[in-house]
């Protein structure tokens, strides 16, 4: 039986990473082969395709050609990652159309509750933005917040925007809240500090 494992292959700042996931995996296959009771009659494996572009970030594009790559060649049972959110998504469509599971660290974000169609086999093991955006509205009933949120985040545009998709949780949940109006403010690179402080003051409360 042959395990998939596709992430980043030697960028540290994604707690993901082969470096700090690989011996981890390594130690699981050798439980597992060790125990014959648990696969009679099988030997896991795992192959490695890194989700890595050539400048180390996660790439939408070098994840699902490396997800469909082991797949043609090794034909295996599972995957393992990737856990960014613009790398697990494609992968996850690939491995929902080939009837395979998924199972992900990452993938935070509030699209892939979507278990009816292409995420149905998608596993996610930490935590999502959907349970923030839950835990906001648990704060605004218990505080009885039930005028206004304004929800100010950095989002760069680029890399995997982790801002971005924890914001999403908050923005689509507190609505759920009755008479409760949402509003959004992204920092922008040009530094419109003065503005946001402004909104802060006069829409926030």
């Amino acid at each position: 039986l042959t395990l998939a494992v596709v992430l980043p292959e030697r960028n540290l700042t994604y707690p993901w990473a082969w470096p700090r996931v690989g011996p981890a995996v390594r130690l699981a296959a050798e439980a597992v082969n060790a125990r014959p009771d648990l696969l009679p009659g099988f030997t896991l494996r795992w192959v490695f395709g890194s989700s890595e572009d050539r400048h180390g970030v996660c790439s939408e594009m070098a994840a699902p050609l490396a997800a469909v790559d082991l797949q043609l060649a090794h034909h295996p049972v599972a995957f393992l990652g990737p856990g960014c959110v613009y790398t697990a998504a494609p992968v996850a469509r690939f491995t929902s159309h080939w009837r395979l599971p998924l199972v992900t660290a990452g993938a935070e974000a509030h699209g892939f509750d979507n278990k009816q169609e292409e995420f149905g086999l998608t596993t996610r093991t930490g935590p999502s933005h959907r349970k923030l955006g839950e835990l906001g509205v648990r704060l605004h009933q218990h505080f009885n917040w039930t005028r206004q949120a304004l929800l100010v985040y950095w989002d760069e545009k680029m890399d995997d925007r982790p801002y971005y998709f924890a914001t999403e949780g908050l923005y689509v949940h507190l609505p759920t809240l009755r008479n409760l109006s949402v509003q959004d403010i992204v920092f922008r690179d040009s530094g419109n500090f003065s503005f946001i402080i402004q909104e802060i003051k006069h829409k926030g409360r």
